[in-house]
């Protein structure tokens, strides 16, 4: 069963300086109860701020303290100084907010098929269904209404999020998140036209997923035609990202909401894809590239280039050619004056006599 306890938290600003390397400017012994942002903050709140607008809106809140990183002092609030506040803000939220503990145990209307193997510390929530030969990892958590498929394998401290379904084959790494209505493993898109009719091509691959990644909710991973999709280790996948047969996305790649993939496409390491992008089959994105958003990439893009655009093109070309966009009103009366002009002179020429002939 899920149990969720919210017992309060407390800490001196010199205990949470300490733990993400700052320096305090200020009463260290204060103590801190919560975190929040400037226009949400209480007194015995920690906020923060990274730039001179959120300094100034901090300085006027609530708070009792602000993390900051950048050249700036107060003489209203303590201050903990660190080199990046953001990074800071990530690395301290888990202490002031703690996730709900998910007690082991099975709950007693899942289906656990008996040749199955969930491990005593996993906890399996309502209406689940664990199919055969299915292996289930320590400190796993399956929150309800999940499904797993034959000869799935999930290792440590995976979650799964409502309604999450996992097809058969499927091999998910340690600390893999995966948010509600996701399915891992579904057929690819796979036909022959044959005989007037479109035929469908078995889809008989599987997915495998690497350590540390999180995918959003509702997004749609396929399984392979013959080998694998492959999801690389510590890839943040946002909401709503399709991911078609024989992808294989490399190591820490970010990919945000509502992009596609076309199959058989390989991302590198540490590649960026923004909103709404879509990348066609078989091509080569190379490691560190950038895809900026709504762009359609219909070739390969070497490590490290940055594109945009329908086609995607370099980024300097495509800004190039949005500013061009944006002239052709201009240009297009600057033309019609010109053709204006053109025809005045032709009639001007058409009209003068025409020059007498030389002895």
């Amino acid at each position: 069963m899920i149990t969720a306890t919210d017992s309060p938290v407390s800490f001196t600003v010199s205990q949470i300086a300490e733990r993400v390397k700052g320096e305090v400017s200020g009463d260290g012994s204060q103590r801190l109860t919560g975190f929040a942002t400037a226009d949400n903050a209480r007194e015995g709140d920690l906020t923060f701020a990274d730039n001179e607008a959120y300094f100034a809106a901090a300085e006027q809140s609530a708070a009792s303290a602000i993390l900051i990183s950048g050249n700036f002092s107060s003489t209203k609030k303590v201050v903990i100084r660190v080199a990046n506040a953001r990074i800071a803000v990530a690395r301290l939220l888990p202490f002031f907010f703690t996730p709900d503990q998910n007690l082991p145990g099975i709950h007693p209307s899942a289906t656990i098929d008996p040749s199955a193997v969930v491990d005593p510390t996993a906890h399996i929530g309502p209406n689940c269904v664990v199919s055969a030969r299915v292996q289930i990892g320590p400190r796993a958590v399956l929150l309800g209404g999940n499904h797993l498929g034959r000869d799935a394998r999930l290792g440590e401290d995976v979650c799964l999020f409502p309604n999450v379904v996992i097809y058969s084959k499927t091999v998910i790494g340690h600390r893999v998140m995966i948010h509600a209505g996701t399915v891992i493993g579904a057929d690819g898109y796979g036909y022959v036209f044959d005989e007037g009719k479109h035929r469908k091509v078995l889809q008989v691959g599987n997915v495998v997923i690497h350590d540390d990644v999180e995918i959003g909710a509702n997004s749609a991973i396929d399984r392979a035609a013959l080998g694998s999709t492959v999801i690389g280790a510590g890839t943040k996948i946002d909401n709503l990202v399709h991911v078609a047969h024989n992808v294989v996305m490399g190591r820490h790649c970010l990919i945000m909401g509502q992009a596609g993939f076309a199959g058989s496409t390989h991302l590198g390491d540490y590649v960026v894809v923004a909103s709404q992008s879509g990348i066609s089959g078989h091509l080569k994105i190379g490691h560190q590239a950038m895809i900026g958003a709504k762009s359609g990439v219909m070739r390969d893009i070497p490590a490290g280039e940055k594109v945009l655009g329908i086609p995607a093109v370099p980024g300097l070309q495509a800004k190039r050619q949005i500013i061009a966009i944006q002239k052709l009103p201009e240009m297009a009366q600057r033309l019609r004056a010109l053709e204006k002009q053109v025809e005045q002179l032709t009639a001007l020429l058409n009209s003068s006599p025409a020059p007498k002939p030389t002895a």
